[in-house]
């Protein structure tokens, strides 16, 4: 008879360390990501340092960030003189390296933004309503898209990865709250939000609740270096947070 391996005496399963990378085959595009979350947390980071706190082998850091940098995702900063050792050469995120479209549809206002690697707004769009209406908001992506990419150059354009939108979910329930005149916003109910808007771009997607946006981009772009747990407070036309 097998013995239970979830029972009295199974070994006891060890906590993944997400900071830590690995020196395993398969594990590439992990260990990218690892030292490009990196050097975003820190600003910029020599490859020893790099090293250091992912416990990856000083040549396999060489590689990645040589690799990194060919790509263009990562750029040399000034070599650092003066501290104990050789100079060593920080590498920072290239801000134009990716950019990102994102939209904010919001109860009293809608954003329209084209943000940089660094998470830095490099254009926005504004628009105020009384309250969201689907037609309306389908009328200024579609307008407000060939408004942020225009001018933009046909690499800048190659270097778009997508389009984010923040929304709060069943905007239908919310008449009362924004003063929407009976029904006006039981549009919303049969609306699909990813794929109307989709139909207008030539990228991909992706939908998530306001309040959830917020809190991840609190949490790839705050100011949190000695944070890893946090409560976030979300303050808009109403109040709601997470924690992360």
């Amino acid at each position: 008879m097998s013995s239970d391996p979830t029972g009295p005496g199974a070994p006891t399963a060890r906590p993944v360390d997400l900071s830590r990378g690995t020196n395993q085959s398969g594990t590439r595009l992990y260990n990218e990501r690892l030292l490009l979350s990196l050097a975003r947390r820190h600003r910029s980071l020599p490859k020893a340092e790099m090293a250091r706190l992912t416990g990856l082998s000083p040549q396999t850091v060489s590689v990645i960030v040589n690799r990194l940098e060919a790509e263009g995702l990562l750029v040399r900063q000034e070599l650092q003189r003066g501290r104990v050792g050789q100079p060593s050469v920080p590498y920072a995120l290239n801000p134009d390296a990716a950019f990102s479209l994102g939209l904010k549809i919001g109860r009293r206002s809608t954003d329209l933004v084209l943000v940089d690697f660094l998470g830095l707004v490099r254009r926005r769009l504004h628009r105020t309503h009384r309250y969201p209406v689907p037609a309306d908001l389908v009328a200024f992506v579609r307008e407000g898209l060939g408004d942020l990419t225009r001018d933009l150059s046909a690499a800048d354009k190659s270097r778009i990865c997508g389009l984010g939108i923040a929304s709060p979910f069943e905007l239908w329930n919310w008449e009362r709250e924004v003063g929407a005149p009976g029904k006006a916003m039981q549009a919303w109910r049969g609306f699909d939000t990813a794929a109307e808007i989709g139909a207008l771009s030539s990228w991909p997607v992706q939908l998530c609740n306001d309040g959830t946006a917020a809190c991840a981009a609190e949490c790839f772009f705050g100011q949190l270096e000695p944070l890893n747990d946090f409560l976030y407070v979300f303050i808009g036309s109403f109040i709601g947070g997470g924690v992360v």
